[in-house]
């Protein structure tokens, strides 16, 4: 049998991993331009803390857990979200009791769903979650948050869609108008609506099917159900979204696909990736630490895919960094391997941030010719001539007209420092 990756599990291979670590870089700069502190949990959690907190009746628990009884006994699933297990932790450890947190994650998440661009077995996510703050002002943070991590990426074209589920009682209401309106159109509801419709009708509202969206674009609007209260806490995240001068559309279809969200729901859009053209999504859940055993605490949160966030990247032609080295050092022969191997190790003590690489192996041509395919920006070049001088030879990939620089080896990391920043 030929081992290979299991369907929805990929390989992130050297080419593609200097863009995933300038991604998780930007993201670990931009959490902490917030004062968000990372939290680390495990990818292995008791199932019954998903299905308390995600709901049963959701189609990740329903469909999409990786889901097994270990020799105990206890039932165990691969984490298919970061929120819950971010509460667990927050509880077990005490951290949310009568306390602010403001708290960021990244790492794979599993979902047993069908593989496609952007949507994979395992996938990852960057997330943030703030806890302890009850007001709109954590709302517009937060989303202020994800704002300014796109906008540090490079990511441009991209549409804040925003609407509020309400209090418990807000969505009692609704429910009850909801599930009138659908029962109306009862006949020409997919099968997985009209389940739905008796579990969890709001769900109806984000279904794929066309001919059910047709239906609901015509259902009652949950905003129109919204009490006193809940109106003001859209109101006032609204108003701090035009303070900060972050646009926004109205979208009262916006439901999530997980339980536990109430109040303001969100989600970064994108007409360049097909299907998958949410980038960026969360909201509040005031409820789910107390579901979990804690006090009542206020909550918030969002989680982006990192996946779908280089697509889009890619989609938008922006410049991906790469692993490429800056310096490949090419001896002429063995004697000059070895003090290019103690040159090496000086470059890197004085030339921290540059990438040295020495070669190995083969003529001095097929060095060449391996330093330029792995895009080098430059070569140093030391045969028997240079080593009894002292010197190396510099030539440059990036202008490959330019003629090759005779530098003598004690002044070679100031001229290439110079070189570096001017051709960089």
């Amino acid at each position: 049998m030929k081992l290979q990756s299991l369907r929805g599990f990929n390989d992130i291979l050297p080419g593609e991993t200097a863009v995933w670590q300038h991604v998780e870089q930007v993201a670990r700069d931009t959490f902490a331009a917030y004062a968000y502190q990372e939290i680390r949990t495990p990818l292995l959690e008791q199932t019954a803390l998903f299905k308390r907190a995600i709901g049963e009746v959701t189609d990740v628990v329903e469909k999409e857990m990786f889901s097994f009884d270990d020799r105990e006994g206890l039932n165990l699933s691969l984490r298919p979200e970061g929120t819950a297990s971010c509460v667990r932790a927050g509880l077990e450890h005490g951290l949310l009791h009568n306390q602010q947190q403001r708290l960021w994650y990244a790492g794979p998440m599993f979902r047993h769903e069908r593989p496609q661009a952007g949507r994979y077995r395992q996938f990852h996510q960057l997330g943030a979650e703030a806890f302890g703050m009850p007001g709109p002002e954590i709302d517009v943070e937060v989303i202020a948050l994800s704002a300014r991590l796109l906008k540090r990426l490079g990511l441009r074209d991209l549409t804040l869609e925003l609407n509020s589920l309400g209090s418990g009682d807000s969505r009692a209401r609704y429910r009850a108008a909801l599930t009138t309106f659908l029962e109306g159109h009862i006949d020409a509801l997919d099968d997985d609506s009209k389940r739905r419709l008796v579990s969890n009708p709001l769900r109806v509202l984000d279904s794929k099917v066309p001919t059910t969206q047709a239906i609901v674009r015509d259902a009652p609007s949950l905003l129109d159900a919204m009490s006193a209260e809940d109106r003001a806490h859209l109101d006032g995240v609204q108003q701090g979204l035009s303070d900060l001068g972050i646009d926004y559309v109205m979208n009262p279809r916006i439901v999530r696909g997980l339980d536990y969200y109430s109040h303001t729901v969100f989600e970064w859009t994108t007409t360049e990736l097909g299907a998958q053209g949410t980038v960026c999504a969360g909201g509040r859940y005031d409820g789910l630490v107390a579901q979990l055993g804690g006090q009542p605490s206020p909550a918030i949160g969002w989680a982006s895919g990192i996946e779908r966030l280089i697509l889009l990247m890619k989609a938008q032609g922006l410049t991906l960094p790469d692993a490429a080295p800056d310096l490949v050092l090419c001896p002429a022969d063995p004697d000059s391997a070895r003090t290019l191997q103690r040159l090496a190790e000086q470059l890197r003590d004085d030339l921290p941030n540059a990438r040295v690489q020495l070669s190995l192996g083969g003529k001095l041509k097929a060095q060449l010719s391996r330093a330029a395919k792995a895009g080098a920006r430059f070569a140093v070049v030391m045969g028997e001539a240079e080593r009894q001088d002292g010197k190396v030879h510099v030539k440059s990939f990036v202008h490959p007209e330019a003629a090759d620089q005779t530098v003598a080896i004690d002044g070679l990391a100031v001229a290439l420092a110079a070189r570096l920043n001017l051709e960089g």
